[in-house]
């Protein structure tokens, strides 16, 4: 909120002793001035609140200014629950509002900040008996001039009063309807008034729904109204209640939810059908355009235009089995021959070791170890002690039946070449 100087001003008359507000119309007052003095000081950490006490003294009625606009909270609460009841009870009226409002004026013309706004507030609960209409007026339009707006609470005696502090608020507002910044509160009897303040254009500023700027307090009642700021939280300030203002908030949210809940409940009983119908041909074009796209293995397979779907849907059906069928037995068929292969490839990788260790030994062994490698059993026993490799196999004895072959010429070749270089 805006920088802004408050005159509060108290009714302590005889009257404020009834007892149609809860405890007392003076309890009430205090009550709902407390609030007042909290949201000012809180909303603007520059804004000042002064306290003006409507009737003075005993036996008079002349005002008294108790607190001068300050920002010191602690000031302005010992003031206000200090503020005793004055006055004698055969007096025709308990206050005078008219000077009350000068004196507000000239406390305001002299506050700290000259910069902010200037608003009177003041709490009427006497009798308005003898005071003129015609004094209202001239006391608004004075308001009016200096550029000082007031917001008016009636408690208690509306019918004799309502009209008189109409007629006040209107000649502050002047003849500009689209700004009121000036307002009327009736507060019902048996409310507090804290309640009905919190929700009205007095707290939040600017015109209250449902208030019309002044004269809607009676219609507004639990304070809900002029609560659009805080829509969210009922209408109740956070700042100034926070687990009333939770409270209801969470309770808004749930009867939202509830709300929203039955709707699509009673949304989604209502289009079952539509949505069962719609799911079961959106499910048939699925399979059609599946079954279109899949690879077909036979290409003279008839088409689904020569016969009916169902045919068609039956030979594709057909195809793709065998053609899933045939690639598992390719796969089958292969290992078994990989395996056969590389049986093969270790025997004779199992051969070419043996001849390869044959041929080193025959040349770096003696010879009686050459004569080991040409005896039969003992290559047999060599080879059968070799793993994967069958002693008795036809290839492997047919290959050391050569081998004995070769060393038998390769040593008849050898007897002869010595033979011949002796001669020599």
């Amino acid at each position: 909120m805006p920088l802004e100087s408050c005159m509060i001003l108290l009714d302590n008359s005889q009257y404020m002793r009834n007892g149609d507000y809860i405890p007392s119309r003076l309890a009430a007052q205090q009550d709902a001035a407390n609030l007042l003095v909290s949201h000012k000081t809180q909303s603007n950490p520059e804004s000042t609140v002064g306290i003006i006490a409507m009737n003075g003294g005993c036996f008079t009625s002349g005002v008294e200014l108790l607190v001068s606009p300050t920002d010191d909270v602690g000031k302005l609460l010992g003031a206000l629950h200090k503020i005793p009841i004055r006055g004698q009870g055969e007096l025709a009226s308990g206050v005078d509002v008219a000077a009350s409002v000068q004196v507000a004026s000239l406390a305001l013309k002299h506050r700290r900040n000259k910069n902010g706004q200037q608003r009177i507030v003041i709490f009427v609960g006497s009798p308005l008996v003898d005071v003129d209409k015609k004094m209202m007026v001239k006391a608004g339009k004075t308001l009016k001039k200096n550029n000082v707006k007031i917001d008016v609470v009636v408690m208690g005696e509306l019918e004799e009063n309502e009209e008189k502090l109409k007629e006040l608020v209107d000649a502050a507002n002047g003849s500009n309807n689209d700004e009121k910044n000036c307002h009327l509160i009736t507060i019902p009897a048996g409310t507090l008034p804290s309640d009905i303040l919190i929700g009205s254009p007095i707290i939040h500023g600017g015109e209250g729904a449902g208030m019309g700027g002044m004269g809607g307090g009676a219609s507004s009642p639990g304070g809900a109204a002029g609560g659009d700021n805080f829509a969210d939280y009922g209408g109740i300030d956070p700042n100034l209640d926070p687990e009333l203002a939770m409270a209801l908030r969470i309770s808004m949210e749930e009867e939202r939810t509830r709300q929203e809940r039955i709707a699509r409940e009673n949304q989604e009983s209502s289009g079952g059908d539509a949505n069962a119908d719609s799911e079961q041909k959106g499910d048939g074009d699925a399979t059609d355009v599946k079954m279109e796209d899949a690879p077909v293995a036979d290409a003279a397979m008839p088409s689904a235009a020569d016969m009916g779907d169902e045919d068609a849907m039956l030979q594709q059906a057909l195809a793709l089995s065998m053609a899933d069928a045939l690639p598992k037995e390719e796969e089958t068929a292969a290992p078994a021959e990989t395996i056969m292969e590389e049986d093969e490839d270790d025997a004779a990788m199992q051969m070419a070791l043996g001849m390869s260790v044959a041929d080193d030994s025959g040349q770096d062994l003696s010879s009686g170890d050459s004569q080991q490698f040409q005896d039969p059993q003992f290559v047999n026993q060599l080879l059968g002690s070799l793993p994967g490799v069958d002693p008795n196999d036809p290839s492997i004895k047919s290959a050391l039946e050569n081998l004995e072959k070769a060393n038998q010429d390769t040593d008849t070749q050898k007897d002869k070449k010595e033979g011949d270089d002796k001669k020599k």
